[in-house]
């Protein structure tokens, strides 16, 4: 019934906008800009040249491409020292791994950070992972699910419709932004927000079911549900 586990990054899978506002703040300070962590926040879940874009609006005084090289250098600098796995997410990446679920990571973030987490993840966890700089539409566009699904064998243009359909409803994706919840359910996956770690209401997103941490969250419960979405959308499957 559970064909896969998409996962976001951060936020999601680990506890990382500490690390990002910080470096932020560090770059406009020492370049002549204004930026606090409150204004990081509102520009959580936006691709790295994006929030640059903003530093400079703000009064640093780099370039866009020197902002995102200093931030993606300051950030896996302390992820090197320390990975902020947010709590028991790597019981679930060891259980699925454990009975033959793949997981793939679904990130804006670079792929230099990406592959640093999938290193330092639970064995076998994941089979890839599709990032921020792979010249896709960005979330909330849903193509960076439909990449993902790829690397499962689900491929949108190599089926019908309704079939496509129902296979991305076996797919649980797990998203802590409304952007990311937009892309995940916009894809057709089976949409879960994680509240747990990021301070953004997302109650009124698109996703099929919210939880709060991993503490409880099993393959039994991912598997519920997928099989209660797929009951409910999808009655003669």
């Amino acid at each position: 019934m559970l064909t896969a586990v998409l996962w976001d990054m951060d936020g999601t899978l680990i506890d990382s906008e500490p690390y990002w506002h910080d470096v932020e703040c560090e770059i406009a300070r020492a370049h002549g800009g204004v930026w606090t962590e409150e204004m990081g926040w509102l520009c959580s879940g936006k691709p790295v040249p994006r929030v640059a874009e903003r530093m400079v609006e703000n009064g640093t005084q780099l370039s866009v491409d020197e902002i995102g090289e200093l931030m993606i250098q300051g950030v896996a600098e302390r992820e090197i020292a320390h990975m902020p796995w947010v709590p028991d997410v790597e019981n679930v990446l060891r259980s699925l791994a454990k009975v033959g679920v793949p997981s793939v990571l679904v990130t804006a973030s670079p792929r230099k950070l990406a592959e640093r987490l999938m290193e330092q993840a639970p064995k076998g966890a994941f089979i890839g992972c599709v990032c921020g700089d792979d010249g896709l539409a960005r979330k909330p566009d849903p193509a960076p699910y439909l990449a993902a699904a790829k690397l499962l064998g689900v491929d949108r243009e190599q089926r019908s419709a309704d079939d496509f359909a129902l296979a991305m409803a076996h797919c649980v994706a797990i998203e802590d932004s409304f952007t990311g919840l937009q892309s995940a359910a916009g894809s057709g996956a089976t949409t879960l927000a994680q509240t747990a770690f990021m301070p953004t209401d997302t109650s009124q997103g698109p996703q099929f079911a919210s939880i709060d941490g991993y503490a409880d969250l099993t393959v039994s419960r991912l598997e519920d549900y997928a099989a209660r979405r797929i009951s409910r959308d999808f009655p003669r499957a």
